[in-house]
């Protein structure tokens, strides 16, 4: 059964960086489309970065040149660089990992709460 588990979240001040990890059982991260999605109360889901099987990433506009999706194959492990950081990332935070490999559906995190302050 795969489980995706995110870490990382936290409080950081306007200007600062965090670094978000998701370790996900059962599923080889670097063989599948994985992604990062974060949402706040009463929005929709966005997603934030995405990285796929070729390496290739993509990056929703608001945090473009900011944020850093990667991966790390021998740890299983994706993360999300967040640098630069506002109040407007503050969120909860998911990784997705795309089942059968691609992103169309997900298996789903619990999220990690990302709370920025000015």
């Amino acid at each position: 059964q795969v489980q995706v588990k995110e870490s990382g979240g936290g409080s950081v001040q306007a200007g600062g960086s965090l670094k978000l990890s998701c370790v996900v059982s059962e599923y080889t991260v670097s063989r599948g489309c994985m992604s990062w999605f974060r949402q706040t109360p009463g929005k929709e889901r966005e997603r934030v970065a995405n990285i796929e099987v070729t390496g290739s990433t993509t990056y929703a506009d608001s945090v473009e040149g900011r944020f850093t999706i990667s991966r790390d194959a021998a740890k299983n492990t994706l993360y999300l660089q967040m640098n630069n950081v506002t109040p407007e990332d503050t969120a909860m935070y998911y990784c997705a990992a795309g089942r059968r490999g691609y992103c169309l559906s997900y298996y789903w995190g619990q999220g990690t709460q990302v709370t920025v302050s000015s």
